[in-house]
């Protein structure tokens, strides 16, 4: 598998472009239409919860890194993300207003209310991300190896990034969606998440 080095992409850049999708709670599209944020294989959003989500503007704020972040180049016209999908929903669900931080006085600070100086040093950080080019099995094992630290792949969603086909993505869309409303009939027999793909692990047994 082939890696390249990108030090040329900001957060703006990302952010051109972003859609998140509401009722799915997950981010689809960023860098102008041209990078898939959450491919089959990823994981759903999970940053939502007022923690990780701020922590990763914080973060911004105060000039720290983010990390590294892969793409996987499928073309000179479409990437998606390998690893860093969490972050970049977080942010870019920041820079469209999607969620609030705390200011120095505690006041909850849309990105649109920002000083203008802090919308820019939010927008100008720069990014490390990795290129990588290769097959499809490839590209999946490299998935599973990123994903070992961090907040760690259960196992349905460690299948999920092996196993991206119809079959799933349809399974996905009724088990792992946690707007749909079977989800509190569900919770009377099963624990667990829809994001993190409990109802559909059973659902599959």
């Amino acid at each position: 598998m082939k890696t390249t080095l990108r030090t040329d992409i900001t957060v703006e850049d990302i952010c051109k472009g972003f859609v998140y999708n509401e009722l799915e709670g997950k981010g689809l599209f960023g860098l102008s239409g041209k990078l898939v944020i959450q491919p089959e294989y990823q994981r759903n959003y999970i940053y939502a919860d007022g923690k990780k989500d701020v922590a990763v503007i914080e973060s911004l704020l105060k000039g720290y890194p983010l990390g590294l972040i892969y793409f996987n180049k499928v073309n000179d016209d479409k990437f998606e993300v390998l690893d860093g999908q969490q972050r970049i929903t977080s942010f870019g669900r920041f820079v469209t207003d999607k969620f609030a931080i705390k200011d120095e006085r505690g006041m909850q600070q849309y990105f649109g209310s920002l000083a203008p100086d802090k919308q820019k040093q939010i927008l100008e950080a720069p990014l490390l991300i990795y290129e990588c080019e290769g097959t499809e099995s490839e590209i999946k094992e490299w998935f599973r190896t990123i994903n070992i630290a961090g907040v760690p792949l259960n196992n349905q969603e460690l299948l999920n990034a092996v196993y991206s086909w119809p079959f799933v993505t349809l399974g996905k869309e009724e088990f792992s969606n946690s707007q749909n409303a079977n989800i509190q009939k569900w919770s009377a027999y099963i624990s667990g998440s829809a994001n993190r793909q409990d109802f559909l692990e059973r659902a599959l047994d």
